[in-house]
């Protein structure tokens, strides 16, 4: 029943029985007492019940508390456990299809000549990391990434990087129809074309 009622409902539920069980044992305490009954006495005795019944609705609030969040955290568990069997079943679906287009890839920079290095750079290129970052990662200079990325695109007879990048992800890509139907390309109106 308790886990039907929102946080609020709980908390004032468990304020009107603290109350309710003060209420009850201030009355025992008076009606059970043989002596005669001072204002301190029954002050005294009111402040303790209250301390113990405070402390008991506050363990109990914290243990509420304590079990809507292992809820939430289980919950979160199972969300993250689903995501990746969602994104292994993923990788394993386009693994045969991402070891094919590496194999074109290094098909297509053999086809240009590209040095080991040039194809290292190449494919960090490819993986959107600027010239400074291709540098630290291959311990070499800005410099040296820039002259091989030329050399690279030289080869390949491409204007620059986007063309680059172009080159191999326009295909990855369904072309768009343009209003007459006619596929749009990236190419379109470029001087550049395929080696």
């Amino acid at each position: 029943m308790m886990r039907n009622l929102s946080d609020r409902q709980k908390n004032w539920a468990f304020g009107g029985l603290g109350v309710g069980c003060f209420a009850l044992l201030l009355s025992l305490e008076i009606a059970t007492e043989n002596d005669d009954l001072s204002l301190l006495d029954i002050l005294v005795d009111a402040l303790a019940m209250l301390l113990t019944i405070g402390a008991a609705v506050g363990v109990a609030l914290v243990t509420l508390r304590l079990q809507v969040q292992h809820d939430e955290k289980l919950a979160l568990i199972r969300d993250l456990e689903i995501a990746r069997a969602e994104g292994n079943g993923w990788r394993n679906k386009v693994r045969s299809h991402l070891a094919g287009l590496k194999a074109g890839m290094e098909m297509q920079f053999q086809d240009w000549n590209l040095t080991p290095a040039e194809r290292e750079v190449g494919l960090l290129l490819l993986k959107g990391l600027s010239h400074r970052e291709v540098a630290a990662l291959r311990a070499s200079t800005e410099a040296t990434v820039r002259q091989q990325a030329q050399s690279i695109y030289r080869k390949a007879g491409l204007p620059g990087k986007t063309a680059f990048v172009a080159y191999f992800l326009e295909d990855l890509f369904a072309p768009e129809d343009d209003m007459d139907g006619r596929a749009i390309s990236a190419k379109d109106g470029l001087d550049w074309h395929r080696a």
